[in-house]
């Protein structure tokens, strides 16, 4: 089965980020494909590279990032809600004048478009947070 993810929490202060990352670890386990994970509302919190959280704790945006790269699954982040929270690429920090970006490896941000498109594609839409 193909399944799309969307992500509406921030890691650290909410369940969803968790859960959404264990469903996708045993999504693929089963051998099931993960079309795409879209983050949206505090959600984009999870593609912060400055996320610094302590030695003991699990850090939740490099488990992401790890994740994608293993099994090169799409982590997309919308522009607008990333924009609200101060979170950038390199080309929406410079279209905005900023002088820095922030986004974590193997994120990038887009528009609602790439969640329209995942819930097309995919056979199961899930949803993590509200």
């Amino acid at each position: 089965m193909k399944f799309g993810i969307m992500v509406n929490e921030g890691p650290y202060t909410h369940q969803a980020s968790d859960s959404a990352y264990n469903f996708v670890a045993a999504a693929l386990e089963k051998g099931h494909e993960i079309y795409r994970i879209f983050f949206y509302h505090d959600g984009v919190n999870n593609g912060t590279r400055l996320t610094t959280p302590p030695q003991d704790d699990r850090n939740i945006v490099n488990r992401w990032s790890a994740l994608a790269e293993k099994h090169e699954i799409d982590l997309v982040i919308c522009v607008a809600a990333a924009q609200r929270r101060g979170i950038a690429d390199a080309d929406e920090s410079k279209r905005n004048g900023k002088d820095a970006d922030n986004i974590a490896p193997g994120f990038r941000i887009s528009g609602l478009g790439q969640l329209l498109e995942a819930s097309i594609q995919a056979d199961r839409m899930v949803v993590f947070g509200d």
